[in-house]
């Protein structure tokens, strides 16, 4: 009986919903409907790749440390939803001018897309090639905008204060971001000079890079790092499965990050960009091993994940642009630069604990070029002359030169203000301890301590 009132409730339902169906059918509504489930489900796919550089980062650096980075890599999440909702969105795809976006703050504004049948009228002219709706438009860049403000916690991690570094994610996904943002996505000087950028080598890798790097260098090195006499003192990751666990969880998150990209669930592109998202990481982790073993004298495994994340972020931009040989052959050179940019950074005393500006910096700046190198329809390989690589390093130089000067600004607005180093102190005690009262292995601690170099 009870099923057959819930079946009786279920049809009324349905009923009394046919007529607001029956405004949204046809050939239109149900690809409009496909492209935003597509949309939807690799935005998901990325947003999980917050639990993937979590475990990353948790697990190359020090267990005092580790309830510090997964705080970090949670709340950035959360904090990069407000200010790209407030201010970012609005900077990065309203209407404007060519340097930077004017309208849709809080996503006031219409955006009718001509992909639903009608003229457009919005105020969101770079998004109207897609005709998913706004909030889905929205929720997919958010995603995006918070990997770039992931990025940096890796690279400023175990000495960063919590509060420092909440409020420079509010800044990087508020103004930062979306500047370069719009320049290369937003119809801005890059876009019309042909800039080409499919999923964010440059838009997401290389700012977060450039703004890691400015954190970086403010901050300095952490203590023990690097010894009286200049040399590097390894200082090792206290967990290696919960980074090959979150490495994994990052290689399965591109694949909503570059097909995604489409912004339409069209079978052909989606598999090209797929294949050649894999392809290029799985030469990435090859060649970053074999490097590594010949550099090093082991098959470092550290290495062997950077160069499979070095391979995707390299891969990002020329995704939908390249054939697959094209895309062995990125990774190929991805995996080759993360060990030696890993190196070189240690050797300028540039202390990252995780390798994050190696693979998002160095490699998002090669991705960036290779779409100028390998792209078939212009590439320099390809028989298209060096044009399209002029704009391409246009791109990487003006993008790269503008994050860099005003996150060095925004740390150090902070650092005389907030200050965003924590003691002497606390470091050597461990973040967890210090910033958060609570232990990531709580009965434990001494044993790991004594393990542990500082």
């Amino acid at each position: 009986m009870r099923r057959r009132i819930a079946s009786f409730c279920a049809l009324a339902v349905l009923l009394m919903a046919a007529p607001s169906f029956a405004q949204s059918t046809g050939p239109d509504a149900t690809k409009v409907a496909l492209d935003t489930i597509w949309v939807l489900v690799t935005a998901f796919l990325v947003f999980w790749m917050n639990a993937g550089f979590a475990c990353l980062e948790a697990g190359l650096c020090r267990a005092k440390n580790a309830v510090n980075i997964l705080a970090k890599n949670f709340i950035v999440f959360a904090v990069s939803s407000i200010a790209f909702w407030v201010i970012g969105f609005g900077l990065m795809f309203g209407d404007g001018t060519p340097f930077i976006g004017l309208n849709g703050w809080m996503l006031g504004g219409a955006d009718n897309s001509p992909a639903t049948g009608e003229a457009y009228s919005g105020i969101f002219s770079a998004l109207n090639w897609t005709g998913v709706p706004l909030y889905a438009k929205f929720f997919f860049q958010l995603v995006f905008a918070g990997t770039a403000a992931t990025i940096v916690s890796g690279a400023v991690a175990e000495r960063i204060k919590f509060i420092s570094f909440i409020a420079f994610s509010f800044i990087l996904v508020a103004v930062i971001y979306p500047i370069g943002g719009h320049w290369a996505w937003g119809g801005g000087w890059l876009a019309q000079m042909g800039f080409l950028d499919f999923a964010g080598s440059t838009v997401v890798h290389s700012i977060g890079g450039w703004a890691a790097l400015a954190g970086v260098l403010v901050l300095g090195p952490r203590l023990g790092k690097f010894k009286a006499d200049g040399t590097v003192n390894p200082i090792p990751g206290h967990n290696m499965g919960l980074a090959t666990l979150g490495t994994l969880i990052l290689w399965l998150g591109w694949f909503g990050f570059n097909p995604g990209s489409t912004m339409a669930a069209d079978p052909a592109a989606i598999a090209s960009i797929a294949l050649n998202t894999n392809m290029a990481a799985a030469a990435g982790c090859l060649a970053a091993t074999a490097v590594a073993w010949m550099a090093l004298g082991k098959p470092d495994l550290s290495m062997i994940l950077n160069g499979t994340l070095a391979g995707l972020v390299a891969i990002t931009a020329p995704c939908a642009f390249v054939n697959v040989a094209s895309s062995v052959l990125i990774g190929l050179i991805a995996g080759v630069l993360v060990v030696y940019a890993v190196l070189f950074f240690d050797r300028v005393k540039v202390d990252d604990p995780v390798g994050a500006i190696s693979v998002h910096l160095v490699n998002g700046v090669f991705g960036t070029l290779a779409v100028g190198l390998f792209a078939t329809d212009g590439g320099l390989f390809f028989g298209g002359g060096t044009s399209k690589l002029l704009v391409q390093l246009y791109g990487v130089l003006g993008v790269g030169a503008t994050v860099f000067a005003l996150s060095a600004i925004a740390w150090f607005l902070l650092k005389v203000t907030l200050g965003i180093r924590v003691s002497a102190e606390e470091e050597m005690e461990g973040l967890d301890l210090g910033e958060h009262g609570i232990e990531a292995y709580s009965g434990l601690a001494p044993q790991v301590a004594s393990a542990e170099v500082v």
